[in-house]
């Protein structure tokens, strides 16, 4: 197996943990992003040179204009997408397997945690895993501190308001917030 079939593995849903030659390759490629995530997180860079270790830790560019303040931590990087114009603020935490993809101008909030696995929930079963996507849609802002759960899709210019938990998709143009995050308001109605 070698990492496009890893990924599409995990870009088809398909449960981690009864195989243990896609456990061992996950393992691999998150060893890897440890290495990525060190050198981005213990030294200063600069935006540029940050750009260029995250599209190294992804595997593809990411978009114009991308920019990160450290440190970043992900268990895996390699199923990451960054449209134009992203921000990541410190402290944040990508679980990825499941794939994420964050559209053009969205903004991600100190110490966002994005999570696309789950644990099986039969005590049995508890050592597997099951992947789904997280979509972040254009000029989306996730307030500091958010969860957000995999499978979960955010609306183009959502608002997700700091601590929230979302584990239901967030329409466009409204607001979010609490735990678990709930409708507080459509943007045009300010």
């Amino acid at each position: 197996m070698d990492l496009k079939e890893l990924l599409q593995h995990f870009n088809n849903g398909d449960t981690v943990g009864e195989d243990w030659e896609v456990i061992e390759l996950m393992r691999y490629y998150s060893r890897q992003a440890q290495k990525i995530t060190m050198e981005i997180n213990t030294v200063y860079h600069e935006p540029e040179e940050l750009a260029d270790l995250f599209s190294k830790l992804i595997g593809k560019p990411v978009g114009k204009n991308f920019g990160l303040f450290p440190p970043f931590y992900t268990d895996f990087g390699k199923n990451i997408t960054i449209g134009d114009q992203v921000f990541i603020n410190a402290g944040c935490k990508f679980q990825d397997q499941g794939g994420i993809v964050i559209e053009d101008g969205a903004l991600i909030g100190h110490g966002v945690i994005l999570a696309t696995l789950d644990h099986d929930l039969d005590p049995a079963k508890r050592q597997q895993l099951h992947p789904a996507p997280i979509h972040i849609g254009k000029g989306v802002w996730i307030g500091a501190g958010a969860v957000v759960t995999s499978g979960v899709t955010i609306g183009d210019n959502a608002v997700v308001a700091a601590g929230a938990v979302v584990n239901k998709d967030v329409e466009e143009g409204t607001i979010v917030g609490g735990v678990p995050a709930r409708f507080i308001k459509r943007i045009d109605q300010e």
